[in-house]
């Protein structure tokens, strides 16, 4: 018997989450192994860590351009098996990676595949749901999501203190299957008769017409993909971080969990905020705390070569608290006057946030030099550009009115 997304609610956020979470597990829980993986593969230098995850991310974002037009044609369902095979098939082959170079072809295939999960998860949400309901469903996936990076860097941790690298993979494609067989058995197709549109040159580029000149969405979407890109930055160097600079060694996960911990109480707090502010109202006051604090930690990095380690976390975690308010409200808000294109819109903002975030991200650790500085700094940048885009979105952008 097949879920319905209004009576079995509880269910349905748990389900979207997991499909969510299967790009986020591909991502988190290689970050422990990286620096074994770049010694065991032959990589040239500690800044082609980063590689591992901005190739990765890359073929995601690509891949959404695809799989969002796509499942606005023939069904949500479908898409999501097309495009988990394939990470599978990626996945099953990163073990035998013979150098460096070989194993980074293999992750922009997985993210290609694992973009299937992500856009049409983000579209079933659409299809379910509209307005200030979908922008608390989002935040209430966005909260269980979370908990995939708080227990997949430890995960990863385990794995390679007791096996070695080439056993995360494993872990993915067990997760992969979980979702894959859930999805067959409970999950609906969303994608109603009315909205479904002709797989046509035409109807592809009217659909993506509507979306590029939907100022919100856009104005909102590059918003997001800034602030999304420090997240990668500081993701890409964080083993350089927090295991070369502070030290911590197997203590580096809980680093992750306490990032990752924030973000999902933001995204519970926000869905309580939602019922008496709207989400651009929300979004815009969080980047504006972010903006604060990132200045306060550039000042701090530019004085102290150095930050001991309960400063850069006393600064660094309310940053990502302002993230985790801004980002979930700031995709809600771009999604919301795009309802009958949900798919394509899911695809067109995803690749944008993803790839836009991705180069962001690799840019941030390309100036990494051995101190925090660089990366303080990318946060300060990224945050004041997001506000601006923000305040772009005008006249949908209304700060003071009344929420709906």
């Amino acid at each position: 018997m097949l879920l319905d997304p209004h009576k079995n609610k509880i269910e349905f956020i748990l389900l979207i989450a997991l499909m969510m979470a299967l790009n986020s597990i591909a991502v988190d829980i290689m970050l422990p192994a990286l620096p074994i993986i770049a010694n065991d593969l032959g990589a040239t230098s500690e800044n082609d860590l980063q590689l591992v995850l901005t190739l990765y991310l890359a073929g995601f974002g690509f891949s959404l351009l695809i799989y969002g037009p796509l499942s606005d044609s023939i069904g949500r369902k479908p898409v999501v098996f097309i495009g988990t095979t394939l990470f599978l098939i990626s996945v099953a082959l990163a073990p035998l990676s013979p150098d460096f170079t070989y194993l980074l072809l293999l992750r922009f295939i997985q993210g290609l595949g694992a973009g299937a999960s992500r856009v049409v998860a983000n579209a079933i949400v659409r299809d379910s749901y509209e307005g200030r309901t979908m922008a608390q469903i989002m935040s209430l996936v966005m909260m269980v999501f979370m908990a995939m990076p708080i227990i997949a860097p430890s995960f990863g941790q385990v794995i390679i203190m007791l096996t070695t690298w080439h056993s995360t993979f494993l872990f993915m494609a067990v997760m992969a299957i979980v979702m894959l067989v859930w999805v067959c058995f409970r999950l609906p197709e969303t994608l109603s008769t009315q909205h479904k549109k002709p797989l046509s040159f035409k109807s592809i580029i009217s659909s993506f017409a509507l979306v590029f000149t939907t100022r919100q969405a856009m104005a909102m979407t590059f918003a997001n993909m800034l602030l999304l890109g420090t997240l990668f930055g500081f993701l890409g160097i964080s083993p350089l971080v927090y295991i070369d600079i502070y030290e911590l060694g197997p203590l580096y996960p809980l680093m992750i969990a306490l990032t990752a911990t924030n973000l999902a109480i933001a995204s519970f707090v926000n869905s309580r905020l939602l019922n008496h502010f709207r989400a651009d109202q929300i979004a815009f006051v969080a980047t504006i705390g972010f903006i604060i604090c990132a200045l306060i930690w550039s000042l701090l990095a530019w004085q102290i070569e150095t930050l001991p380690l309960w400063l850069f976390v006393a600064v660094h975690q309310p940053i990502m608290l302002c993230f985790g308010f801004a980002g979930v409200n700031q995709f809600s808000s771009a999604m919301q006057p795009l309802g009958s294109v949900a798919g394509t819109a899911s695809s067109v903002i995803g690749f944008i946030r993803t790839t836009g975030g991705a180069a962001v991200g690799a840019a941030i650790g390309y100036f990494f030099d051995g101190t925090i500085l660089p990366l303080t700094l990318g946060f300060l940048y990224c945050g004041v550009g997001a506000a601006g885009f923000m305040l772009l979105a005008r006249p949908a952008f209304r700060p003071l009115s009344k929420p709906v």
